[in-house]
């Protein structure tokens, strides 16, 4: 098989209007949940752990804090069931996988924020 058709393919399935992001940045990811033979749009609020992959296969490991109770969970950037992705506010942090903030809790848990010119 030809790799160059592949690369084709693959880039007509690429979300054009997807932000900049990475580790450290408050994100809000959109996602559509079937229940049943209904479909809703859920907003997941929380800071990214990591990021991996590249073009198609690329994801975020996002982790959402409510209270006492910590909840990760990992999207596929590219996949249709994700609607929209919208920065929050970019974090300043020193390297690309934060597991360290799985241990903080409370002010502990803060992210200095990047001022981003317009």
């Amino acid at each position: 098989m030809d790799m160059n058709l592949i690369n084709k393919v693959t880039a007509q399935q690429l979300k054009p209007n997807i932000p900049t992001i990475s580790s450290g940045d408050t994100i809000k990811v959109h996602f559509q949940i079937k229940e049943g033979n209904k479909s809703r749009i859920q907003v997941f609020e929380g800071v990214i752990i990591k990021t991996q992959g590249s073009g198609i296969s690329s994801s975020v490991l996002v982790r959402k804090t409510t209270g006492d109770v910590s909840t990760e969970r990992i999207f596929p950037v590219h996949s249709p069931l994700v609607k929209d992705i919208e920065v929050v506010k970019y974090g300043k942090v020193r390297r690309a996988r934060i597991y360290y903030m799985r241990e903080r809790r409370g002010k502990a848990a803060r992210i200095k924020e990047l001022i981003v010119k317009k």
